[in-house]
């Protein structure tokens, strides 16, 4: 099992990922849901990522919820349902009938703890304040980095080359996000399937239905993931000064073939 930066994971460091408080959480009735369910998840090896109830059914409790490499499957789900039940019945905090549903974040996951930010560095993120950030509540751009208690993110909309333009990036303090998402892009569903893929791999090697590597491969692995874990920081692709520059180079490029027919 590895940690959010790709690194093996020891026993301490799966502990502090365990314990690791969400910074982004639900209020009301989400948040008392989040009372009882968290301390089962932590006890059976897992982490809560978010409390969501809705009508649908009548009504629906969903508990989203992943392993603390960030993998789930569908006995996960099903083996944190049956230890959950039982606990959810006796402490009541919904007080009316509803359908209990266990479900992985998904590839275009929420974000809600600290070490999520840092996982997903060079993603791209939509996010929502709950208080106005620099006059606005709405963000979409890429995670540069973490910085302390803050993420720092390359806006999506941000016109650098205008005079009198806003800042190309935010420095957005986690805590008082609302809500903040993964947007779905290619890079995101490679690297979730690489990550899925490693995840499978390390179930099988540890329960010894495939054998473990001999140790020089796993020194190539764990330095492959270790630098895979080190991203650039990348800057927003769309903006309209890159929209433009794109479609000049494409004339250019039109031109210069039809010359050389």
């Amino acid at each position: 099992m590895t940690d959010p930066t790709g690194a093996p994971m020891g026993a301490d460091s799966l502990n502090e990922l365990l314990a690791e408080p969400r910074l982004v959480v639900e209020p009301g009735l989400g948040a008392r849901v989040a009372t009882v369910a968290a301390p089962v998840l932590e006890g059976m090896g897992y982490r809560l990522v978010r409390i969501k109830i809705s009508g649908e059914a009548g009504c629906t409790v969903q508990i989203m919820a992943e392993r603390p490499d960030g993998s789930m499957q569908i006995e996960d789900c099903e083996a944190i349902s049956k230890a959950l039940s039982p606990v959810m019945d006796i402490a009541d905090p919904v007080q009316r009938a509803y359908r209990l549903e266990i479900s992985s974040p998904g590839i275009d996951r929420p974000l809600v703890r600290k070490s999520d930010f840092e996982r997903y560095t060079g993603h791209l993120v939509r996010i929502e304040m709950a208080n106005p950030h620099d006059g606005r509540k709405r963000f979409r751009g890429i995670i540069q980095n973490v910085e302390g208690a803050n993420v720092r993110i390359a806006r999506e909309d941000a016109k650098p080359d205008h005079k009198g333009a806003q800042e190309v990036e935010s420095l957005l303090p986690i805590e008082d996000i609302a809500a903040a998402n993964l947007v779905l892009t290619n890079a995101l569903i490679a690297e979730s399937m690489r990550r899925g893929r490693d995840a499978e791999r390390d179930q099988l090697e540890q329960s010894g239905a495939v054998p473990q590597p001999p140790p020089h491969a796993r020194m190539a692995r764990e330095k492959r993931d270790l630098k895979k874990s080190f991203k650039p920081k990348s800057k927003p692709t769309n903006t309209k000064a890159h929209r433009l520059a794109a479609e000049a180079k494409k004339r250019a490029g039109n031109i210069d073939t039809h010359e050389g027919d």
